[in-house]
C-alpha cells in the first residue's frame, strides 16, 4: 500500500480544520505539519498552498517514487479542478467533521453548498453529487458510503476508510486495552438475539481481558467515549452498534462473523436489531423498520419466506423530523 493511502486519511481528518476557506482566501498547510504526499491534499483543494517544510518533504523523498508521486498529483488536481467544484469540496469538508449524516440532513447541506458557491442544485442529483467526490476518494481508498439506521429506518451518509476495514481502523484513537473493550462488545451484540448487550454484561466481560483490565468506572467512561464517537448507541442501559460502526465495518463484521450475522430478508443488508420468524425451519430476519414497512396494511400479516403467520407486534413506520436548513 502506497504512502498516500496510509497517511491520508489521518492526516485529513488530523488537519480538516484548515483545509478550507472561502474561494478568495489562500490555502496553508502549518509547518508542522507531517509529511503527506501533495496528493493527498489535493482532494480538498487543487490549489492548496503548502509551507515550505511540505514542499521540502515531499521533494526530500527523491528518486523515481517522488517523480511518479509529484506526477500522479498534478494529474489528479488537474482532473479535480474541472470535475470536483467549491461546492463538492464544502460538501466532503462537512461530512470530515461529522462523520456521518442522516439523509435530510445531506440534501439540505448539498443544496446549502451549491447556493454557497453559485452553482445548480437538482434535489434528485444528490447521489451523483456523492458519486463526484467518491471518484476523487477512490485512489486513497476512502468512500461516501450509505445506510440504513436500524433503530429508525432513516437513510445515512457517512465517510467511511477503505483501505481499513475492521476494529484496528480505530487504533489511533484508543488504546490496546480500549480496542479490546470494544471488540468484546461487538460479540456480545452480534451474539445476542436482539442485537443489543446490557451495561452489565459489558462489565463483567471485563474480567476475561488479555490487556490491562479496565476498572468499574474506566469501562463506564469509554462506553460514553463509543458513544460520543459514533461507534454504539445506548439506550436505557443497552449498547447497539451504531449506524456509523454498520456502515464502516460491514466487510469486517460479515468475515469476523460469518455464521452469526444474517442479512434482512427484504433490504439485505446485515440485521442486528430485528425481528425473526419462528418457524424453525425458516428463521428469516427482518430489521424493525423493514417490517413496519412490509407489513403496513396488511390485516394477517405472514412471513414473506416460509408464508407462517408473523407473530410479533408490527411497528409503525417512523416519520424523519423536520430540520431547518443549515
Amino acid at each position: 500500500m502506497s504512502s498516500v493511502t496510509i497517511h491520508c486519511f489521518e492526516f485529513l481528518k488530523k488537519y480538516r480544520c484548515l483545509l478550507y476557506s472561502p474561494i478568495d482566501c489562500k490555502y496553508r498547510v502549518p509547518s508542522a505539519a507531517p509529511h503527506v504526499d501533495l496528493l493527498q491534499v489535493a482532494v480538498i483543494h487543487p490549489t492548496l498552498q503548502t509551507t515550505g517544510s511540505l514542499k521540502r518533504a515531499e521533494e526530500g523523498r527523491g528518486g523515481g517514487n517522488s517523480r511518479k508521486a509529484r506526477s500522479v498529483s498534478d494529474e489528479l488536481s488537474r482532473d479535480m479542478s474541472q470535475q470536483m467544484g467549491d461546492s463538492h469540496r464544502r460538501f466532503l469538508q462537512t461530512m470530515m467533521a461529522n462523520g456521518i449524516v442522516d439523509e435530510q440532513g445531506a440534501r439540505a447541506l448539498y443544496q446549502h453548498c451549491c447556493e454557497t458557491h453559485s452553482t445548480q442544485c437538482t434535489p434528485d442529483k444528490l447521489d451523483d453529487f456523492i458519486d463526484t467526490i467518491n471518484s476523487r476518494l477512490q485512489p486513497m481508498f476512502m468512500q461516501i458510503r450509505k445506510g440504513m439506521s436500524e433503530d429508525n429506518g432513516q437513510q445515512y451518509y457517512a465517510l467511511v476508510n477503505m483501505a481499513e476495514t475492521n476494529v484496528t481502523r480505530m487504533s489511533s484513537d484508543y488504546a490496546d486495552n480500549e480496542l479490546e473493550l470494544f471488540r468484546k462488545t461487538m460479540d456480545l451484540i452480534v451474539g445476542s438475539e436482539n442485537g443489543k448487550a446490557s451495561s452489565t454484561d459489558i462489565l463483567n466481560s471485563t474480567d476475561t481481558m488479555t490487556a490491562k483490565k479496565l476498572k468499574k468506572s474506566e469501562t463506564e467512561h469509554l462506553l460514553n467515549r463509543f458513544v460520543n464517537d459514533k461507534w454504539l448507541n445506548e439506550k436505557r442501559g443497552e449498547y447497539t452498534l451504531s449506524t456509523r460502526c454498520i456502515i464502516e465495518m460491514e466487510p469486517y463484521i460479515r468475515a469476523m462473523y460469518q455464521d452469526q450475522v444474517k442479512v434482512c430478508h427484504i433490504c439485505r443488508n446485515i440485521a442486528f436489531q430485528c425481528q425473526i420468524c419462528e418457524n424453525p425451519a425458516c428463521g428469516i430476519k427482518i430489521h424493525n423498520p423493514c417490517v413496519a414497512r412490509y407489513f403496513k396494511g396488511r390485516s394477517e400479516p405472514r412471513c414473506p419466506a416460509c408464508d407462517d403467520f408473523w407473530p410479533h407486534e408490527i411497528p409503525e413506520v417512523r416519520r424523519p423530523q423536520s430540520r431547518s436548513r443549515r
